[in-house]
C-alpha cells in the first residue's frame, strides 16, 4: 500500500562549522506518486534522497512517511542504488531472499524471491550468480530485492545511468508499470533529463550552495511518456528552462539552453 512522504523545513550540514548542503527544504509527495528530482552536480538531490531513506539524519527539520518520522531505514521505504551491489556468492534467488529475510519474512521467502524474478524478466535465471549476468541483467535483480519486500515508497538513486539506452528504456518501463500495479509511491534522483519526464509524474528542480526547491513542474503527458510522443519535447524544453532559472540563482547568469542541458547531464 502506498503512503505519502513529507520533508519539512529541512536543513543540513556536513558538519557544524560548513555551510549547508540542504537548505529549508519543503517537498510533499502524494501516495502513489511518481516524482523525479534534477538538479546539478552537488546540489543535494541523492543527500536529500538518503535522507528520505533514513541513511543519514538531517541537521534540523523532518522527513516522514506517511505518520510515522523517519530515524533508520526501514524495507518499507526501499532505496535502489546506482550500482546493484548484489553478493556473488549468492545465486540471483538468494540475493533477492536476503532482503525479505532483512524484513524478517518466513520459509516463503526464496518463493517469493523466484516470482518477482519471473517479474522482471529473469525467471529462467534464478540459479546463476551475479558474475554470470550483464550490467542490464544486475540491475533488474536489484529492483527485484527492492520490490519484493512490498514497499510502500521505492526511492531510485540513478539506477539506471551506466546502462545502454535499450536497457535503460526496458527498465524505466518495468519500473513504472510495477510501481502502478503495486500502488507504490516513487522518487528518483537522475540527471537525466529525459527520464524525469518519463518517470515523473511531477518533477523537482533543484537550485545549489545551498540546495533546495526551486521549482515543482507538473507533467502534463499522460504515461507512458516517451521520446517522441506528442508533447514530449514540449515538457522536455519546460524542464530545461526551469533548470537554466535555477542556475540563475546561483550565478546571475543567465545560461543559453545548451549550457544548461550541458550541466545537467554532467
Amino acid at each position: 500500500m502506498s503512503t505519502s512522504v513529507h520533508v519539512a523545513e529541512l536543513t543540513h550540514r556536513f558538519n557544524k562549522q560548513a555551510e549547508p548542503v540542504l537548505s529549508d527544504v519543503n517537498l510533499r509527495v502524494d501516495a502513489g506518486e511518481t516524482l523525479a528530482i534534477v538538479g546539478e552536480s552537488g546540489c543535494g538531490k541523492s543527500t536529500l534522497l538518503h535522507m528520505i531513506a533514513g541513511m543519514v539524519m538531517p541537521s534540523t527539520g523532518t522527513v516522514s512517511i506517511g505518520n510515522e518520522p523517519v530515524r533508520a531505514p526501514n524495507p518499507r521505504w526501499n532505496i535502489m542504488f546506482q550500482r546493484a551491489a548484489l553478493y556473488p556468492w549468492l545465486s540471483i534467488v538468494d540475493n533477492v531472499a536476503l532482503g525479505l529475510e532483512f524484513a524478517g519474512a518466513g520459509r516463503e521467502r526464496r518463493h517469493r524471491a523466484a516470482a518477482m524474478l519471473e517479474r522482471v524478466g529473469l525467471g529462467d535465471r534464478v540459479d546463476a550468480r551475479p558474475q554470470d549476468l550483464s550490467g542490464g541483467q544486475q540491475q533488474r535483480v536489484a529492483l527485484a530485492r527492492s520490490l519484493v519486500v512490498s514497499p510502500s515508497v521505492i526511492l531510485l538513486d540513478e539506477p539506471f545511468s551506466a546502462l545502454d539506452t535499450f536497457t535503460r528504456s526496458d527498465l524505466q518501463a518495468e519500473v513504472l508499470s510495477i510501481v502502478a500495479e503495486q500502488g507504490i509511491t516513487l522518487i528518483q534522483v537522475t540527471h537525466d533529463l529525459d527520464e524525469a519526464v518519463i518517470m515523473g509524474d511531477r518533477i523537482a528542480v533543484m537550485e545549489r550552495a545551498p540546495g533546495r526547491i526551486h521549482s515543482l513542474i507538473d507533467n502534463r503527458m499522460p504515461p507512458p511518456r516517451q521520446p517522441g510522443r506528442p508533447g514530449f519535447a514540449g515538457m522536455r524544453d519546460e524542464l530545461l528552462a526551469a533548470f537554466g532559472r535555477a542556475r540563475r540563482n546561483l550565478s546571475g547568469a543567465d545560461p543559453s539552453p545548451v549550457a544548461a542541458s550541458v550541466a545537467v547531464n554532467a
